[in-house]
């Protein structure tokens, strides 16, 4: 796929829309591209749309998208807000898997360009994967989320070079496990860290 004349986030979304080589459109209402502010320093990658997210076409507004605005507002991000200091979101896939299920690696394959092109328009400062799927699809690896999170990776981005990227729990999960909030909190508080930290000359 070669999306080289693409130069914008409004020309993506449409390519993306155009798109037919995800079976996943086939089930589900509208794209849900993305979320935030396009000029944020963090983007966060999710796994997939849910079934609030495919009604809705922005991504994490059901009960997981509340916890992540809770864990965003936490370090003192907030995706209503514009500029730098806001921050940017989407997936791994752009459609609702039927059923809520796992997004097929065929599926996060066939949307992985669009994925790339996107960092590279967006030109984040770091990324935040959520999730072992988004972790497993993003960075390639078969590894658990335990031997990578509570440290920076450093991500290759087309255009930009290595960006930091950090790995954390889902929010879907932190639901499910309560006790693990003090951990997904640590790893918050390590995008604070860094947010705070001297920007580099031209940056």
């Amino acid at each position: 796929m070669n999306l080289d004349h693409v130069t914008t986030l409004e020309q993506l979304r449409a390519e993306v829309e155009a798109f037919e080589g995800c079976a996943l459109k086939r089930f589900a209402t509208q794209v849900v591209f993305s979320d935030g502010s396009p000029d944020a320093r963090v983007v966060v990658i999710g796994e997939a749309p849910g079934a609030q997210e495919d009604v809705v076409g922005k991504p994490f507004v059901g009960r997981s998208g509340k916890l992540l605005d809770k864990l965003l507002a936490g370090i003192g991000l907030d995706r209503s807000r514009e500029g730098k200091d806001g921050v940017y979101i989407t997936n791994t896939v752009f459609w609702r898997p039927e059923d809520n299920r796992t997004p097929t690696p065929a599926e996060i394959a066939s949307c992985r360009p669009f994925l790339f092109k996107h960092l590279e328009l967006l030109r984040p400062e770091m990324i935040v994967l959520v999730g072992g799927t988004a972790v497993k699809s993003v960075l390639q690896t078969k590894e658990p989320m335990s031997a990578l999170r509570r440290r920076w990776l450093a991500f290759d981005v087309p255009g930009v070079g290595a960006v930091p990227l950090l790995a954390t729990f889902h929010p879907a999960y932190l639901l499910r496990n309560p006790p693990a909030m003090g951990e997904a909190q640590g790893d918050w508080a390590m995008v604070k860290a860094k947010l705070g930290e001297p920007r580099k000359k031209g940056a």
